[in-house]
């Protein structure tokens, strides 16, 4: 398994997990672009992939210019083995040595993904979008977070 910086080559292969996906389903697969990753990537923030075997199985994504989690992604088959956990954690260190803005991310209500977030010290703040509840980290709960892991 190796976990590195995404980049454009990746692009294919991060949509085809984004579809992939049996929570947090896009209604229409056409609504992330490849330029909006390409963009996410290179422009607004940085993303990480993890692969196996050549394959990407997972990636995550950090918007610097809105302080958000843009995606957080696994195939399902590859869940519950600490992928989501690792690309998390790279992506929230990478994210606060460049700002100590509190990061914000929605995700859907009742899903794994919920569960995930929760444990992994996101503080529910409301609601976004169309019934998604909304999380932040701070840079202080996630340099304690981490200061507790250790």
């Amino acid at each position: 398994m190796i976990i590195r910086e995404a980049n454009i080559d990746d692009i294919k292969q991060i949509q085809i997990v984004r579809n992939s996906v049996t929570e947090n389903i896009l209604s229409d697969p056409n609504l992330v672009t490849d330029q909006d990753c390409i963009d996410y990537i290179c422009v607004r923030g940085k993303g990480w992939v993890c692969e196996i075997d050549n394959e990407i199985v997972g990636f995550s994504i950090v918007d610097l210019k809105d302080n958000n989690i843009w995606a957080l992604f696994l195939k399902p088959e590859f869940e519950k083995q600490g992928i989501g956990k690792q690309l998390h954690a790279i992506m929230l260190d990478w994210y606060f040595k460049q700002t100590t803005n509190r990061v914000w991310l929605g995700t859907t209500p009742n899903t794994r993904a919920e569960k995930f977030y929760r444990k992994s010290g996101w503080t529910e703040i409301g609601t976004h979008g169309k019934g998604e509840i909304k999380f932040e980290m701070t840079y202080n709960d996630w340099a304690s977070k981490r200061t507790n892991q250790n």
